[in-house]
């Protein structure tokens, strides 16, 4: 079962917030109320992730009576007319075609994810259940919640589930469908394996064809491939620490360590063949990846080749 279609009445409220932010998106107390107005509800926020997942693909012109408004709205100088058109705006959409609505959101809902973060976002959601779930940068997730099942599908990226005591919580990766049992885990699709740490309780791994459970502990951190499930002994980085905002290592590869910093920024981030296997520990904010890309060459002997501010490669210190 999909998650529910958002009601017309919320995607118009949705589409209200994103005029209004449209109109003074620089005002912070009108950010503030739209953040507090997608914070009250499940479906608010649901409604708003399928729109920005719209992004320029959603043409407010296709509503009959929105054209003249949105040309006055991004032409007009004069506050007054740009508070009018606002209004006629809002106006169209609120009694608008709401068949136009259901049959956008339709539309989209088979690709647009119900949750999701962009490069370097990292956001927190209350399920349903009352779970928590906390998405890392550029993740996407599915609900299917209903009375019979609670289940999250990891489209792709990273996800952290606190769970409760009532009821197990359902994951499905790509490689296999994880239970959780009270108590908080990470799954990571990584590109061509899906790692699974838990902080406390415990997991289920549920497998296809041998219909077999695996239970992962606390404090245990696995490996699930094409090939099996395999215990990760010893792990380079704190797999719970970007939830904090941090990079935590202890004796990671230069290269595994850039692998993850990329993860949140765009552009090239490289480095050459013969400072691959520098090893690097210690505590990295996550905040600004480009002030902490600064920091490597006070703790290894590398230098930063600068191009652009999209194109970095660290290379050995002459």
């Amino acid at each position: 079962m999909a998650a529910a279609r958002p009601d017309a009445k919320v995607v118009k409220q949705a589409i209200q917030w994103m005029l209004r932010l449209r109109e003074s998106g620089h005002d912070p107390a009108l950010q503030l109320e739209c953040a507090q107005w997608r914070n009250a509800r499940l479906e608010h926020e649901r409604a708003w992730q399928r729109l920005t997942h719209l992004h320029q693909d959603l043409d407010l012109r296709a509503i009959p009576g929105a054209g003249l408004a949105l040309q006055t709205l991004e032409t007009s100088q004069q506050r007054l007319h740009r508070r009018q058109a606002l209004k006629l705006l809002g106006g169209v959409v609120m009694v608008g075609s709401a068949t136009w609505l259901a049959k956008d959101i339709d539309a989209v809902s088979a690709w647009a994810s119900d949750y999701a973060t962009g490069t370097g976002e990292r956001r927190a959601f209350t399920l349903p259940d009352g779970s928590l779930m906390q998405l890392n940068t550029h993740s996407a997730v599915d609900l299917a919640f209903s009375d019979q099942q609670r289940l999250v599908r990891l489209k792709h990226g990273e996800l952290m589930i606190t769970c409760g005591p009532r009821h197990s919580l359902l994951v499905q990766t790509r490689d296999a469908l994880l239970e959780g049992f009270e108590g908080r885990f990470v799954a990571y699709q990584d590109g061509d394996c899906t790692r699974v740490s838990v902080s406390h309780g415990k997991v289920a791994i549920h497998r296809s064809g041998n219909g077999q459970l695996l239970w992962i502990e606390s404090g245990e951190n696995w490996r699930l491939d094409a090939q099996g499930a395999h215990r990760l002994a010893h792990m380079d980085m704190d797999s719970m620490a970007w939830a904090e905002g941090l990079i935590v290592t202890q004796d990671m590869r230069l290269a595994d360590f850039l692998a993850q910093v990329r993860r949140y920024r765009h552009g090239y981030l490289g480095c050459s063949d013969e400072v691959t296997d520098l090893r690097l520990s210690g505590v990295f904010r996550l905040e600004d990846p480009e002030q902490l890309l600064q920091l490597l060459p006070q703790t290894l002997p590398v230098k930063l080749r600068q191009r652009t501010r999209w194109w970095v490669r660290v290379e050995r210190l002459a």
